[in-house]
């Protein structure tokens, strides 16, 4: 049950916006904010008037169905009405419970993607480029834009490494649950005997920060600068454009040479610098309201193993939801993308609503 009071206040704000913002006295400053809660309010305010006229309802409808004198066929129609009430209301209850639920401020933020290839030698590398192409693939589906920041190629077209900006509508909110390790099970272009490998390759998924979440002192930084090495040690460039910004107080460094422009490749740098501050900073906090960080979902640990991909038998596990889906091929281009994100998702506020119970 949600408290009453809870339902009550719910109203009152939404009612009280509704009159300051009709007003147009509203402070500019203010409006944006206003507006955009009065927005969310809208979503769910049918719902939480419906909620709260629940019980009076049932009420009168329990009335109809305890009279000795209503007409049998009235009491049948009351007693089907107050079984569709009471559907209705459980359906209502669990939507306005996943509102009440307290948001995270970094579901609307972009983001950046980093992937490295793990264990496996080659084969991870190629691994950690088919994850790569399939996150475009996402992108490009729901028109978001890639931006690549930063890459390291291996042998063959595979890659080392890859961090990437994409920007979009609640871009963190749907990539947030890729984070950890992804492992691969296949059978190499190079093995003669048959045999199937098993490679890994890491994701991390930041929220991509803005200068207003993390503050950086000057002070707080050591910024190197080197010429910038291409394959095989020979040189990209002949200036010294390659920049390496290290974070003193947290030890965390960061190393960019893909511009030829120093100022260039150091503001990339401050971009992926500042949101891994920013993840690491949220991390604590997390692990200070909660010791228990054993969750199936959403603890961010890259070096949880949270995803099989099993080209032999063309299915993709998830292991936190345990949930397969014979659909590899697809999966890899995007298509079946959403389906396993909805799961996850859904899970999530499962667990969520579970603890606020």
């Amino acid at each position: 049950m949600i408290p009453l009071k809870t339902i009550e206040d719910l109203i009152s704000k939404h009612s009280l916006l509704e009159k300051e913002l009709s007003s147009g006295e509203v402070d500019k400053k203010l409006f944006a904010e206003k507006s955009k809660e009065y927005a969310d309010l809208n979503e769910v305010i049918d719902d939480v008037k419906k909620y709260f006229s629940f019980e009076s309802e049932k009420i009168d409808l329990e009335k109809i169905i305890n009279d000795t004198e209503s007409d049998d066929e009235f009491k049948i129609m009351a007693e089907n009405e107050l079984k569709d009430l009471k559907i209705e209301n459980e359906i209502i209850e669990k939507k306005l419970k996943l509102f009440l639920l307290p948001k995270d401020e970094a579901d609307k933020k972009n983001a950046i993607i980093e992937i490295r290839a793990g264990t496996g030698g080659l084969e991870a590398s190629l691994f950690a480029s088919d994850l790569f192409k399939m996150y475009e693939k996402v992108s490009h589906k729901k028109k978001w834009e890639l931006e690549i920041i930063s890459m390291s190629q291996s042998e063959a077209g595979g890659l080392k490494e890859v961090i990437a900006s994409i920007r979009g509508k609640n871009i963190y909110s749907t990539l947030k649950y890729e984070s950890g390790v992804h492992r691969v099970q296949r059978v190499p272009d190079t093995e003669t005997q048959g045999r199937v490998h098993t490679s890994a390759a890491t994701v991390a998924v930041l929220p991509e920060a803005e200068e207003i979440d993390v503050k950086i002192n000057d002070s707080d930084l050591r910024i190197d600068v080197f010429r910038a090495g291409g394959p095989g040690g020979q040189s990209v460039n002949t200036t010294d454009s390659a920049v390496r910004i290290t974070h003193i107080p947290t030890g965390l460094s960061v190393s960019q040479q893909d511009e030829k422009s120093q100022h260039k490749n150091k503001a990339k740098g401050m971009k992926i610098l500042r949101s891994r501050l920013y993840d690491l900073e949220r991390s604590r906090i997390d692990q200070e309201r909660s010791q228990d960080r054993k969750n199936k979902i959403g603890t961010g640990d890259r070096s949880e193993r949270i995803r099989t991909y099993n080209f032999p038998q063309g299915r993709v596990t998830d292991h936190r939801i345990n949930l397969t889906l014979h659909k590899l091929e697809e999966f890899l281009e995007g298509e079946a993308f959403d389906e396993m994100i909805e799961t996850l998702t859904l899970q999530a506020q499962e667990e969520k609503l579970s603890n606020l119970n």
